[in-house]
This record gives structure tokens, sequence and C-alpha cells, in this order.
């Protein structure tokens, strides 16, 4: 770890807590800055902020007070979750008190090279595959983030013989300054999080702020299969390394005849690899480039794609029952995720959804559920979904009451070769703290069917 003088003596506020701030705070304190942390939660229910104060830090709990800034500070750092259109920040901007992320702190002490992974779906996959093929490649790779630990706790850690594999959000995002990944990877754009944002154009703006610092020297990953990827080839200083599951790149990560190659070099025979799904390819055609360009071998790529059968709640193979395939997709929260998940398969599939009523329909996913032999629904939109079914021409049409009522059934519905794939295209918050806790059950309950 950097112990740099840039926060010394300066005045800091940490908006907001979670482990991020709680990890910003200590490690603010550490390099000498004089901090405040204010949580909206009470003191008394805040162990975070207790333990805090017990160090010396600064808390103010229970409230945002409307004259915080009054004491004069000259830096803030912010929760990703809170919107800028809080008061707080519309303030910090107004007084032009610059406004950062956690992973920016990361960032300004760590010794280690940074490979961020950012797009609107698949992050979570492909910072998995990275770190698991640089780990098999003997890379010393450390990862942060949304996934793993916490991005400035890690780079604590982190010397120049790491490497911080890290996924980024776009509220991440939004907050860098100085951060500068060595690899930087976009996914795809599609729209999202218009709620935080505000508009199409604020999200994707925020998305590009992964490469605005990288020069020449530095990669940019990029899937050409999407055209507004493909324009930013044009933005950026990086070297661009492109990828695509429809057309072959000399100069990037392709599929031809059967093989994944990268700048022509053949890398792995695609029916070796165990992800299912044409999202799932473009995930792994972006891990062997960050691979590639870190240094790992082809027999260290082909042993990672070989075993991982996928991030747990994401796509995540659970189990072979009597011929019967079982797939936990909880992550699933929106309907493009459950589409992709249902161009996954070729097999009959057995689909288990539902969950909170946002207000929308499921009209978006009618054409892919050409292979939907059954449907079996829960939650707040089960009736939608029912509705959405029946226009579809799915014939066998089931509500129940919770995702463990769902498992048996389905499997009395099944025959050899089908799979039975959990894919809400709802968040869990009805029924379900997380879609993790949502997806635990549904695993849990495939393993009691005997």
């Amino acid at each position: 770890m950097k112990n740099i003088a840039d926060y010394r003596n300066k005045k800091i506020l940490v908006l907001g807590l979670a482990k991020s701030g709680v990890s910003a705070a200590l490690l603010l304190h550490e390099l000498g800055a004089i901090v405040t942390v204010n949580d909206q939660k009470p003191f008394s229910e805040n162990p975070e902020a207790q333990a805090l104060l017990e160090k010396g830090i600064k808390v103010i709990c229970g409230e945002h007070p409307e004259d915080l800034l009054d004491e004069g500070f000259q830096l803030v750092v912010k929760n990703p979750g809170i919107p800028y259109s809080n008061f707080l920040i519309e303030d910090a901007l107004s007084r032009g008190i610059p406004i950062i992320t956690e992973v920016e702190l990361a960032y300004k002490i760590s010794d280690a090279d940074f490979i961020g992974i950012t797009g609107t779906n698949g992050k979570t996959t492909t910072t998995t595959l990275i770190y698991e093929m640089l780990k098999e490649g003997q890379k010393n790779p450390l990862i942060a983030g949304n996934i793993g630990k916490v991005a400035s706790g890690v780079a604590r850690e982190a010397t120049a013989d790491h490497k911080i594999v890290i996924e980024l959000s776009s509220f991440q995002l939004m907050g860098i300054r100085e951060f500068r990944p060595k690899i930087a990877v976009i996914t795809n754009l599609y729209e999202a999080h218009l709620d935080y944002h505000g508009t199409r154009e604020n999200y994707v703006n925020a998305k590009k702020n992964i490469y605005k610092n990288q020069k020449e020297e530095d990669f940019l990953i990029l899937n050409f299969d999407q055209e507004e990827c493909t324009q930013l080839a044009a933005e950026t200083k990086a070297t661009v390394i492109p990828f695509s599951t429809e057309q072959y790149l000399e100069n990037g990560v392709s599929v031809k005849d059967g093989y994944v190659y990268f700048k022509g070099e053949k890398v792995i025979e695609c029916n070796k690899i165990v992800l299912p799904g044409k999202f799932n390819l473009e995930n792994i055609l972006a891990s062997v480039a960050a691979a590639k360009l870190s240094g790992v071998s082809n027999a260290a790529i082909e042993k990672v794609l070989t075993t991982f059968q996928g991030v747990r709640h994401r796509l995540q193979f659970v189990r072979n029952f009597n011929d019967r395939l079982f797939y936990n997709d909880s992550k699933a929260t929106n309907i493009l995720a459950t589409r992709m998940a249902l161009t996954s398969f070729d097999q009959p599939i057995i689909l288990l959804a539902g969950g909170l009523d946002r207000g929308n329909g499921f009209e978006d996913l009618i054409p892919y559920l050409h292979n939907v032999k059954s449907l079996i629904a829960f939650g707040e939109t089960k009736e939608k979904l029912l509705k959405t079914g029946q226009k579809a021409g799915i014939e066998n049409l089931h509500a129940v009451n919770n995702v463990e009522e769902a498992v048996p059934l389905a499997y009395s519905l099944s025959q050899p070769g089908d799979v039975i794939l959990l894919s809400p295209a709802c968040a869990s918050w009805d029924q379900y703290k997380n879609f993790e806790i949502r997806g635990d059950i549904f695993i849990n309950a495939v393993h009691k069917l005997v």
C-alpha cells in the first residue's frame, strides 16, 4: 500500500456507511485525514458508526443535516448508491467540492495494476472468469468491487506482484477522477438504472469513465457485436481489443470453425466449454482477452473453461437429477436477463418465474418462450406471467406460493432431457430479502428431490 500524503490534514466527509464507507473512513483516518462520517441509520442501531467513533472518527448519524457542508469539507467520499440528486451531493457540487467513490481511494493507494470490468450484463461472470484464469495461470490475482471484498481493503493487501480484478458499476464509475485500469472491459451496453442516471446517455457516459484516463499502453476490451460499443473504439486512447461471437476478428477474440481464437491463435475448442448460452460466450471471449493480455497460458484458460459452471445465482448449474438439468438464475431480476437465459438452451424448458411487481408487463418475453413447455409462476407478478404464458401458447401453466413449492411441481411436470430453470424476470423483495436467498431456497429444494 502506498502511504500517500494526498489526504493528510484534509477535512473529508464520508457520506453513507456500509462496507465501502467503513473501509474508506478507516483508510482516510490512517492516511492522516480529518474524517467525518454521516449515515442516516441512528447511532444506537449503527455498530459500524460506533466502531468508527471508538477509533476517534467523528460520526453524525440519524439524519443528513442541511448545514453539514458548512464545516468546510475539501472532499466527499460518497456511497455509490446515494444518487447525485441527493441534496447534500447537489450542495457539494454547487460549492465545488470534489466527490469520489471508494474505488478512487483504492486506486490511489494501490501498488498493483487494475483490471476493471463494467457493462450492463455479464460483469460478475466476466470478473470471476478473469480472476479464475489469472489464478490458474499463477498471476497473483485479487478480486474486488461488487464481487468479493471492498476495493480499498483489497488495495491495502496488494503488492506490485498482484493484479486487482475489479467489477465496477456505473454508480462507482461516476465517482472516479484518476482511476486508470491497465486493462478495461465493457461487456455490453443496454438501458439500465435510469431511475438513478435519468437518461441512457448519462448511464453510458458513466460507463465510459472506465477508460477516460487510459493511455496507449493500456487496453480496452470492447464488444464489437454492439454498434454502440464499436463506436467507443474511436473515443479512447487505449489499445482496443475487440471481441465478437458473430464475426471473425484477426486482431481480437472471436469464434471460427468451432474454436475460440485470440489474434489468430487457437485457444480452446468451443465444445469443451461448459457454460451455456451465447451471452456467456461473450463473457468468455472478453475474459480470454484479459487473460491473454495478462500472460495466461492457453492450458490455464482451458482448465478454467472446462470446469467453471457459473457464478452462484447467475445461470448456475445446480444438479442433473434423473436426466433433468436444474439451473439457478435468481439474479435475473429483469426481463432482459430472463430473455438471455431462455436463449441459452435448445432443450424443452420448465420456467420458474415471478416476484416483485414494478408495474410492467411481460409481453417482451413472448418471442423467447417458444421452447418453454411449462410455466410456474409465484410472487406478486404470478397472474401477469400466467397471462403472458397464455398469450405465448404455453398450455401447461401453474401458480404456486413460492419457489420452494415450484421445484417439486416442476420436476413432476418434467421429462428426461428437460431443463428446469429458475429465472424470475423480477426482483425478489416481495417475498425474499434478496435474490441470493431466493436462489439458495431453489438450490436447497432441488437437492431435496429424491
